[in-house]
């Protein structure tokens, strides 16, 4: 209606009054029956019981089975990562006073999405209620990365760029090889039930300025198609009430050290393609049929596979394509503080992520219900050991 507000209202000036490089981080947990390891639909006992100082960093997200923990926004990465791995601890011995165990992989590997409620709220009943199917089996879990970037013109620019490296990311977190008790053949089944289904999901076009992306954004607010922004699900896009770049492509992480490490090598790529355009230097804007390519190799071999490069049309084999990554992003890494996260990332190239352990643990035979057990106690230990090792960094 004329004169009414617009999910475009404001953007600009939170980017203007936005400050480069910090940093938000979020994860998403399943809910379990200690016993069975099967999702457990806790969400509203778990969140109402939750004390003062953690209820405010949990949300409800699409599922009664899945609560998610937020981080403050933080200056420095090393203290957003703390945060995070207190924030799963406390999480996990909540949650477990309540009677609830929790995991993390990228999708159940056998709870059936017809056993799932959808959660009440007015946005995820909007979800269902425009959805329904694509709704009901986007049983997914993943871990977002929101990166504060002043002026909006050059948030998107950004964007953009990071389209070219969400490959490299979605296969380095690929973690979600087991679905309704089977090896789906997928790296990340994950993105199979939400990227690939949802609308307005995946991989945008290309854009070179804000007023493009408002143009777009004000097309689909005018027709009825979207009433809030966050109906806008693509794998990398602007935050309109945070000012931030958040990068949504990555499978959630059993590891707290790879969480991190993907979550650290998504900002170094944010950081290091900011610093390329402050510097003049020409960003990558590839046609999306390209990225698709490599969105469909990352999302079917994961790190087993091979990566083209678009810029010189030739490939390479994934774990070559991240470390390429790593190199291009080194010149950020140390001013970020980055580096201790990052000694993950070759540690997943050469012993395996999420996704290839799975794989290896179907093929020996493994009972589901003790692989799950096993990704439930990997899931608390590794927070453990994060938070030892973050102890010996500078987290200002």
């Amino acid at each position: 209606m004329p004169g009414a507000p617009s999910i475009l209202d404001g953007v600009r000036e939170r980017f203007a009054a936005s400050t480069d490089f910090t940093v938000g981080l979020e994860e998403e947990y399943q809910l379990l029956d200690p016993g069975s390891m099967a999702l457990v639909q806790r969400f509203e006992d778990v969140f109402d019981s939750a004390p003062a100082e953690l209820k405010p960093h949990l949300a409800g997200e699409l599922i009664t089975s899945e609560i998610e923990y937020k981080t403050s926004p933080h200056l420095a990465f090393a203290g957003a990562a703390r945060e995070l791995a207190e924030g799963r601890l406390a999480t996990i011995r909540h949650a477990e006073q309540q009677g609830v165990a929790i995991g993390i992989t990228g999708c159940h590997p056998f709870s059936a999405w017809q056993d799932q409620r959808i959660i009440d709220t007015p946005h995820y009943e909007r979800v269902e209620g425009e959805l329904g199917y694509i709704a009901w089996i986007n049983n997914t879990w993943s871990q977002h990365l929101h990166v504060g970037i002043r002026d909006a013109d050059r948030a998107i620019r950004i964007c953009t760029a990071m389209r070219s490296v969400l490959p490299e990311i979605l296969a380095l977190s690929a973690n979600s090889a087991v679905y309704l008790g089977r090896l789906t053949r997928l790296h990340s089944t994950r993105t199979s039930l939400f990227t690939r289904s949802f609308p307005r999901c995946g991989i945008p076009d290309p854009l070179m300025d804000f007023d493009e992306y408002a143009q777009f954004v004000g097309l689909l607010e005018r027709t009825g198609s979207i009433v809030e922004s966050t109906q806008i699900w693509w794998s990398i896009r602007p935050h309109h009430d945070f000012g931030t770049i958040e990068v949504r492509i990555a499978d959630a992480q059993t590891d707290m050290g790879e969480a991190l490490g993907v979550l650290a090598l998504s900002l170094a790529a944010v950081a290091q393609f900011a610093d390329d355009l402050d510097a003049g230097r020409p960003l990558p804007a590839h046609a999306g049929r390209f990225i698709e390519e490599n969105l469909w190799r990352a999302q079917r071999h994961g790190l087993d596979g091979w990566l083209i490069d678009l810029d010189r049309g030739e490939e390479r084999t994934t774990a070559d394509s991240v470390r390429a990554m790593l190199e291009w992003s080194s010149p950020v890494h140390d001013r970020l503080g980055l580096a201790p996260f990052l000694a993950a990332v070759p540690r997943m190239l050469e012993q395996g992520n999420g996704a290839q352990r799975q794989a290896r643990a179907m093929a020996e035979g493994q009972d589901l219900v003790e692989m799950h057990r096993q990704v439930a106690a990997r899931t608390r230990a590794s927070a453990e050991e994060a938070l030892d090792m973050i102890g010996t960094v500078s987290t200002t």
